[in-house]
């Protein structure tokens, strides 16, 4: 089988680590104050990727935790790949030029789509474009307002613009602990040619094995967030599992 690989995520809010139920903020749980100290954790346990989301900068339109987003890039040689509140060319080349792998595009790729475009053609391999979906349709704002376009629409609008990955999270699932919509995933990976990273819902190893199994040669990614914090997957193993142990997997 091939490998897939695996993205713990950070999401910050107050310049600690939480997760959310559903997008909404309300409804944030922190598991950590030092995210630096956080994703240390997940390199020494085998990571070499890793998913950050500014929840403040999302609803911002800009940038708000950027100082934790700067120690956690200073702490770590993991590939970083940052969303949230990355509306503007500017920001885009700042947070590059910071030391961030790949920035992720989602609000933008929907109201300014020709910025998404530009970005892809300026920094090849460092941009990627994500969708977030609630009963299908493309949530922006941080997740605050719906659209009227689905998914897979917007996957395919940006079939020729050279994006790196789409990053596809199912809203009803992230932070739910109900498993990935396994289906949706990667029937959109299976109709565009964009590399498909999954996230929202992971809960078990066993959702991770499906994924695996589902997505074999399809998915890219996939990314892992309470059930880290809450122990229900460990990093190493998943990595282990995700990069093709049979040992690991037939353990889980």
């Amino acid at each position: 089988m091939a490998a897939v690989n695996f993205y713990p995520a950070i999401d910050l809010k107050g310049g600690q680590c939480v997760r959310l139920l559903h997008g909404v903020m309300d409804t944030a749980t922190v598991f950590s104050d030092d995210p630096a100290g956080q994703a240390q954790a997940f390199e020494a346990a085998g990571c070499t990727r890793l998913h950050v989301v500014d929840l403040e900068g999302a609803f911002a339109g800009h940038p708000v935790n950027a100082a934790a987003v700067e120690a956690i890039v200073g702490a770590v040689g993991m590939a970083v790949q940052l969303g949230g509140g990355i509306r503007d060319r500017a920001t885009i080349e700042s947070w590059l030029s910071l030391g961030v792998a790949r920035v992720i595009l989602g609000t933008v790729a929907v109201r300014d789509p020709n910025l998404v475009r530009e970005a892809c053609r300026a920094h090849p391999g460092r941009v990627a474009v994500g969708i977030d979906a609630r009963d299908g349709r493309v949530a922006v704002e941080g997740w605050a307002e719906e659209s009227e376009i689905t998914a897979l629409e917007l996957a395919r609008r940006f079939e020729d613009a050279g994006a790196a990955a789409i990053i596809f999270t199912d809203i009803g699932r992230d932070g739910a602990m109900a498993g990935p919509n396994v289906e949706a995933t990667v029937n959109l990976a299976n109709a565009v040619s964009t590399p498909v990273i999954a996230s929202g819902g992971v809960s078990s190893m066993a959702d991770l094995e499906a994924l695996k199994a589902s997505g074999d040669g399809i998915l890219d990614g996939v990314i892992c967030g309470r059930a880290l914090y809450d122990g229900r997957v460990d990093a190493a193993a998943a990595v282990a599992l995700l990069s093709g142990s049979h040992e690991v997997a037939a353990s889980c």
